[in-house]
């Protein structure tokens, strides 16, 4: 038995693998094709008569560590120098605004088709306003190096953003000044966390002599993340500076205290710790997807109840996406298609309690709008790259 499991993990991730290598040409995001893997392998078992036990449990944990994985990937890919302030301004806008709008629309649309309260709506339906980077960043790796950067700074930071305003709305039974003094705070002390975390972990990363040493850093910045969770902190910003601050070295070499870390070395530690990261991510976001795809039921994706809200909502979010783009001047292809739901989306749709629950917001809504936005992106992602490539020729 424990011979089949290995060899069933091994050929999955090696099959995700694939995909991942020829996403470039077949131009479908990995995160279908994983779903679709993951749905297949729940139908051999099925067929097979297979005991599974209960793999649910396991979901949380693997999308906690991916997110962390996947948003420090990414912030240690992106460089900041003063020729970056525009860039990370208008991404914050497209990722803020069309956040805010989305959510109390959907919520009020709620409101008035259901009998739960503004909050509840609210709560529930915050998971489908957040671009997921899990699967934006991976998606973007063959736009023009501008568009990807603007990607990355704008998945990244609606993460963060949907985290924090999610942990508002959840933790806040009434919503007040003090309410908006708590959550200062509370960005007063993720911040001083993720100044002494930073400096901590690159220190130790500059010293440890020992042969092994990025497993227990990686450790670490998972153990640090999740006891600032614990207290309700926005730790997803620790991880986003953590990312920051080692991707861009070279850039703080003129501060007196960063000599104390012997930079020089540091840099080549840091490459070497951002290609196990990449390695890292690419295991447990392929084996997130894989997961969610085998807990998948058919008629969870093909129930005619749902599909016609998530068809409705799919349609807002790329015309709100439409809108806050132009009012940013920025063009509208490729940015416009690349809104994909995914691994952020699940997280915060599993973290809302049984009796905030409401009954139009199910597993069934959460998978459509997931699909219907990746679609969009593949389909949108195919016809750009056809454009440029026609142009070229």
């Amino acid at each position: 038995m424990t011979t089949t499991i290995i060899i069933t993990i091994c050929s999955l991730l090696l099959i995700a693998y694939a995909f991942d290598l020829t996403s470039s040409r077949t131009k479908i995001p990995s995160v279908i094709l994983l779903l679709l893997l993951g749905w297949l392998a729940k139908q051999v078992t099925t067929f097979a008569q297979v005991h599974v036990p209960n793999l649910n449990p396991i979901l949380p944990i693997l999308g906690t560590i991916g997110l962390i994985l996947i948003v420090l990937e990414g912030a240690l890919e992106l460089e900041l120098d003063k020729s970056k302030i525009p860039i990370i301004k208008k991404s914050f806008l497209v990722g803020f605004f069309p956040m805010l709008i989305l959510a109390f629309f959907l919520a009020f649309v709620f409101q008035y088709f259901g009998e739960n309260s503004f909050k509840d709506n609210l709560l529930n339906v915050i998971p489908l306003c957040v671009v997921s980077s899990a699967i934006a960043i991976p998606s973007v790796k063959n736009l023009k190096p501008h568009d990807k950067e603007f990607i990355i700074y704008e998945s990244s930071l609606s993460d963060i953003i949907g985290v924090l305003f999610f942990n508002f709305v959840a933790l806040n039974s009434t919503i007040s000044f003090n309410s908006f003094m708590d959550f200062g705070l509370e960005l007063l002390i993720i911040s001083i966390i993720s100044f002494v975390s930073t400096a901590t972990l690159s220190f130790l990363l500059s010293k440890i002599d020992h042969s092994i040493k990025f497993g227990p850093i990686i450790l670490l910045v998972i153990l640090i993340y999740d006891i600032a969770k614990i207290y309700h902190l926005p730790s997803l910003i620790f991880i986003l500076l953590l990312g920051l601050f080692l991707g861009n070295l070279d850039k703080l070499k003129r501060f007196p205290w960063i000599q104390q870390l012997k930079p020089e070395q540091l840099e080549i530690e840091v490459n070497k710790f951002h290609e196990l990261v990449g390695e890292a991510t690419f295991l447990i976001r392929a084996l997130f997807f894989i997961l969610f795809g085998y807990l998948i039921e058919s008629a969870e994706i093909l129930n005619t109840d749902t599909l016609s809200w998530a068809v409705g909502i799919v349609l807002i979010i790329f015309l709100i996406r439409a809108i806050q783009l132009k009012l940013s001047k920025l063009q509208l292809k490729p940015l416009l298609f690349v809104a994909p739901r995914g691994l952020i989306t699940i997280l915060l749709f599993l973290a809302i309690e049984p009796e905030q629950h409401i009954p139009l917001m199910n597993k069934s809504l959460i998978i459509q709008v997931i699909v219907l936005t990746a679609l969009v992106m593949m389909f949108g992602l195919m016809n750009v790259n056809q454009n440029e490539q026609n142009h070229q020729e």
